[in-house]
C-alpha cells in the first residue's frame, strides 16, 4: 500500500492565506474609495495610560520585527545552513550555489524537519485560542511546548549545564524547570557543535581528491597550475555520481531524528 506523502507546511498556511485576501479584498470593496486607508498619528499623551500603551505597541513592533530571526534561531535552520555552506566550501565552488539558494534550500528544509511540530502548535494552541477556548496565556504557553520538547532532544547535557551553572540558577530537576533563557542558547551551540561534525565528514573525500591531485601534478613538475582548477571538475563528478544532493539532504534530515 502506498504510504501518505509527509507535508512540508503546516495545513494551516493555505486557510489563512486565503482568509487574508478574501479579507484584503473585502475591506477594499467596503471602501468607497477603493482601497482601505491606513493613517498613523503621533499625538500628545493626556494620560499616563496613553504613554503605556504607546509603548507596548512600539515593544510589539520590535518584537516582531525580531520574530522571524529568533524562530529561525529556535528551528533546524542553524544545522542545515551551516552545514550547506561548509559543502560548498568543501567542493571549492565559491559562489555556486549562491547564499540565496542555499539560504531558500535551508528554510524549505526546515519547514520540513519542523512540520510535526508546527502542527501541534497550530492544534493544541492557534486553534483554541482563535476559538477562543484558551487565553493567550495559557495558548503561548502550549504553543512552546513543542519547540521545548524538539530543542531538548538536540541540545546536550554538556552545553545545558553550562549555561545553568552560568546562570546561576538553581539546579533544575526535571526539564520543565529549566527556562527558555538556558535552553535556547544551548541548543545553538549543541547545532552548531553537531553541524561543524557533519562539515568534518564532508570536506574528508574532497580534501583526497585534492591531495591526489597536488601529487600528481608535482610529480609532473606543473607546480604552476593551481590544484584547484584541476581538482575541481574531478570533484564535482564525483559529487554527481554519489548523488550527492540527495545523501546529504537525506543525512541532515534524519540527523533530528
Amino acid at each position: 500500500m502506498a504510504q501518505p506523502v509527509r507535508s512540508g507546511f503546516p495545513q494551516w498556511l493555505g486557510p489563512i492565506a486565503l482568509l487574508a485576501l478574501l479579507a484584503f479584498f473585502w475591506a477594499a470593496d467596503a471602501s468607497a474609495q477603493g482601497l482601505p486607508k491606513i493613517s498613523l498619528q503621533v499625538e500628545e499623551a493626556k494620560k499616563g495610560g496613553d504613554a503605556a500603551v504607546s509603548l507596548q505597541l512600539i515593544f510589539l513592533l520590535t518584537v516582531l520585527s525580531l520574530a522571524p530571526s529568533i524562530l529561525i534561531m529556535m528551528t533546524s535552520f542553524t544545522r542545515i545552513v551551516v552545514v550547506l555552506s561548509f559543502l560548498r566550501t568543501a567542493i571549492g565552488t565559491q559562489q555556486m550555489p549562491p547564499n540565496q539558494l542555499i539560504v531558500g534550500l535551508s528554510l524549505f528544509l526546515t519547514f520540513f524537519v519542523m512540520a510535526p511540530a508546527w502542527e501541534r502548535v497550530n492544534s493544541e494552541a492557534l486553534q483554541p485560542l482563535i476559538a477562543d477556548e484558551i487565553p493567550y496565556q495559557e495558548a503561548l504557553k502550549r504553543g512552546m511546548e513543542p519547540i521545548r520538547e524538539f530543542m531538548f532532544k538536540q541540545t546536550r547535557q554538556k552545553d545545558m549545564a553550562l549555561f545553568v551553572s552560568m546562570a546561576k540558577i538553581k539546579q533544575p530537576r526535571n526539564a520543565g524547570e529549566i527556562p527558555n533563557s538556558v535552553l535556547i542558547p544551548s541548543f545553538i551551540i549543541s547545532e552548531l557543535r553537531t553541524a561543524f561534525q557533519i562539515g568534518f565528514i564532508l570536506f574528508i573525500p574532497f580534501l583526497v581528491i585534492d591531495l591526489v591531485v597536488s601529487s600528481i601534478l608535482l610529480s609532473m613538475g606543473m607546480m604552476m597550475l593551481p590544484p584547484i582548477m584541476v581538482s575541481l571538475p574531478f570533484k564535482l563528478l564525483l559529487f554527481v555520481l554519489v548523488d550527492g544532493w540527495n545523501l546529504v539532504v537525506q543525512s541532515l534530515v534524519k540527523s533530528f531524528n
